[in-house]
């Protein structure tokens, strides 16, 4: 509607001036229509000029509400990135805590084992020794229906 009015103005505009000009209702001279022309054009071009600065003034309100729009989309697209990062690499440091300590338990048992292994050994050949050096063990067992009698004799030399 704005753009009919504009128009029409426009046009009452032009014509005012070439029916002014044609008719000549300037008696006086010349100067008197082309001030008069003069005029009409600088009012012409001071309406364009705000239509032109009004449609400007929209466009770039428009583009800066799409701006700001696309900021923000971009804002939490990134924050999501991070968050799903942040998630992976959570995730992966649980994954090598885990691995770190099944291969920490293993070589542990593993060690606890080879060491009870050798005081076993270190046990057997310890009593082995000590009965060797200590005395002679003897002794003496029967065996009957209901019952086990054992009679050990220790000699310590």
């Amino acid at each position: 509607m704005t753009d009919e009015w504009t128009l029409k103005t426009k046009a009452m505009d032009m014509q005012t001036v070439s029916t002014a000009l044609s008719e000549e209702t300037c008696l006086v001279d010349n100067e008197q229509c082309v001030k008069l022309e003069k005029t009409a054009i600088k009012i012409q071009s001071w309406w364009r000029g705000n239509m032109v600065r009004r449609t400007l003034l929209h466009a770039a309100l428009g583009a800066w509400a799409i701006q700001c729009w696309w900021r923000s989309v971009q804002t939490k697209m990134l924050e999501q990135r991070r968050c799903l990062a942040l998630k992976l690499y959570t995730c992966q440091e649980w994954a090598v805590v885990t691995v770190q300590a099944h291969v920490r338990m293993w070589q542990t048992r593993r060690r606890f084992l080879q060491a009870r292994q050798a005081a076993c050994i270190i046990q057997a050949h310890w009593r082995w020794h000590a009965s060797q050096t200590r005395g002679m063990i003897r002794g003496h067992y029967e065996v009957r229906a209901s019952q086990l009698e054992l009679d050990i004799e220790i000699l310590m030399t």
